[in-house]
């Protein structure tokens, strides 16, 4: 049963606020978080979203920054910011007009440290989101099928575990009122032409490609597919361009496993200081 969350003003908590106390993780099962969006970008004529993808050169690391510009409020969220780029994308939010209500991740990063922490101490009441099988201290947790209100605009969640175990993916909604073509923001899970490693935090080559074909590759072949991170160059690709490009999930299951068993990887320089950080997804409380 999906539980419906009201925010009566984009700066205040949800009803039944004894229920929600600051800094306290909120544990949500299929949850619609209400209306409260922003935009500009427009995909279609009946929704305005407002989209910039920011990079983070050092770790090349996207950002995305979304919006319903045809909302009085205009509320607008970040998806995967990085603690260095924080003033460059808060900058860029107030010169845009927007209000700022959540700063999501889709996994807890091992290349770079999130800055949600830096965002929530810079702007008050701002919500951090990640996914509830991410075991990561968070505002909201979120899971399969829950839906996130920015406006009259909302993202879809859908688990896609195997870079991590709690990855998540946030698709743009199926419904026709709301921008098209679609766009997944794949975080790790899905890259342009690869896809994230599986030998750490969990990975596993299997369940992320069955995560992929499952969840990704079943949207509409003209979804618009971004992801966290690119090394080559690319900004954006489709989901008809990876079904039939993509050099390792278009091989069948075991070749893909195999595939993933020889990459030969490095260890992430990152990962020591990243993951302990993002485990508490930026948020540095006195108990912390």
């Amino acid at each position: 049963m999906l539980r419906l969350f009201h925010f009566n003003k984009l700066s205040i908590l949800p009803s039944k606020a004894s229920n929600f106390l600051p800094q306290t993780p909120i544990s949500i099962s299929k949850t619609i978080y209400n209306r409260s969006q922003m935009g500009s970008f427009s995909t279609s004529s009946s929704s305005k979203l407002l989209f910039r993808q920011l990079f983070e050169k050092e770790s090349s690391t996207y950002t995305y920054l979304l919006a319903d510009s045809s909302h009085p409020h205009k509320p607008a969220l970040l998806i995967d910011p990085v603690d260095k780029t924080v003033d460059r994308d808060l900058s860029l939010i107030k010169e845009l007009g927007l209000k700022l209500v959540y700063a999501m991740n889709t996994h807890v990063h091992a290349d770079h440290v999130t800055g949600t922490g830096l965002i929530k101490s810079k702007v008050s009441d701002v919500k951090s989101v990640i996914s509830k099988a991410s075991s990561a201290k968070a505002d909201l947790y979120v899971e399969q099928g829950d839906k996130i209100w920015f406006g009259d605009l909302f993202l879809e969640v859908r688990a896609t575990p195997g870079h991590t175990l709690g990855c998540i993916t946030y698709v743009t909604g199926d419904a026709s009122d709301q921008p098209q073509p679609r766009l997944a923001f794949t975080g790790d899970a899905l890259l342009i032409r690869g896809c994230g490693r599986t030998d750490f935090q969990g990975g596993s080559s299997e369940q992320l490609y069955k995560s992929v074909h499952s969840q990704i590759f079943t949207l509409p072949e003209d979804t618009l597919l971004y992801p966290a991170h690119d090394y080559k160059g690319f900004s954006v690709s489709t989901v008809g361009e990876e079904l039939q490009y993509n050099p390792r999930l278009t091989k069948d299951e075991e070749t893909f496993k195999n595939i993933m068993a020889n990459l030969n990887l490095s260890y992430p320089k990152m990962i020591d200081v990243a993951v302990p950080a993002n485990l508490v997804c930026g948020i540095q409380s006195k108990e912390s």
